[in-house]
């Protein structure tokens, strides 16, 4: 296999000259690295533009795939999504998109208000209304909902090593108990379009809090909503993601869901750091536990309907 060139400045430099006709400046716009994660070699192009790099073959295609699906969502969101001023290939089978910014800064850095959860509801909300099957017919795979009682066995041996590193107290995650882990699984005929990385990196927030924004669409399919949930539990915190969700409509089970795949998520990657397998940034994996593992009165699991007729609201 051929190995895919690594970009440089000056290979982004040339593309940008390419793209942008500058007749002010003949070296083209400025250009620096995104130093945030993604699994794109990401690029800011002077103040107004974002140039993304697919790095191999697999993520072309989702590259691809995402631009299209941009323009299916975009008439149902009530945020922001990123549009392509120029694609194509930066190298031959590696393609590009050349973005236009959307204005605001990163949820890891602002916080999200009263008004902001409602933007969160109205993207969790307007993600549900998109045509499951002409996302589908787009190439996005359908997912298959995680096992969550999988996911809390793997936890609670995830919480023992954290222990021992007095990072964390086990017996938080016996709130979790099997049975209601089985309660919790996810309901037949519940897929809908999920986003699959709503966490702060991805979320554009304006200074007054306002959700104005969500950026990385290459990982979505249809699945399981829990997930979105539970992304949105590490960018804001287990209750202002419970009360988005609530707004939307989701009731109490794909709340606490969400909630709970958070939770476990967390306690596992913390624990994958420590043991040198997840390269996170260690600061940003305790801040992700600590906002999944802030307290909602909708903690305990009680008789959960097939058919939920009371409002999870009523408990938060």
């Amino acid at each position: 296999m051929t190995q895919a060139p690594t970009p440089t400045a000056d290979t982004v430099r040339r593309l940008v000259r390419s793209l942008i006709k500058d007749g002010a400046d003949t070296a083209g716009p400025d250009v620096r690295p995104v130093t945030r994660g993604g699994e794109h070699s990401t690029w800011w192009v002077g103040t107004r533009h974002v140039l993304r790099l697919a790095p191999d073959r697999e993520a072309a295609a989702r590259q691809r795939r995402e631009l299209r699906l941009r323009d299916l969502i975009r008439p149902h969101l009530p945020v922001a999504v990123p549009t392509s001023v120029a694609h194509g290939e930066w190298a031959p089978g590696l393609t590009y998109t050349l973005d236009t910014k959307v204005p605001g800064g990163s949820g890891e850095d602002h916080d999200v208000s009263a008004v902001g959860e409602a933007d969160l509801a109205g993207l969790l909300t307007g993600l549900r209304e998109v045509p499951a099957r002409q996302a589908e017919s787009l190439g996005l795979p359908r997912t298959a909902p995680r096992s969550l009682e999988a996911l809390r066995r793997a936890a609670g041996r995830a919480a023992e090593r954290l222990a021992r590193a007095d990072e964390f107290d086990p017996a938080r995650l016996q709130q979790l108990t099997s049975p209601a882990a089985v309660q919790l699984a996810a309901q037949p005929g519940t897929a809908v379009l999920v986003h699959h990385g709503l966490t702060g990196e991805h979320l554009v927030v304006s200074a007054d809090g306002r959700v104005r924004g969500v950026l990385d669409w290459t990982g979505a399919s249809v699945g399981d909503p829990a997930e979105d949930i539970a992304g949105l539990a590490l960018a804001v915190g287990a209750p202002a993601a419970v009360r988005a969700a609530t707004l939307a409509g989701y009731g109490a089970r794909p709340c606490l869901r969400g909630l709970w795949l958070a939770r476990c998520d967390t306690v596992l990657r913390l624990a994958e750091h420590l043991d040198g397998r997840d390269p996170g940034p260690l600061p940003l994996l305790r801040t992700r536990l600590r906002r999944a593992w802030e307290a909602i009165l909708l903690e305990r699991v009680t008789e959960l309907r097939d058919e939920e007729t009371s409002d999870a609201g009523d408990a938060l």
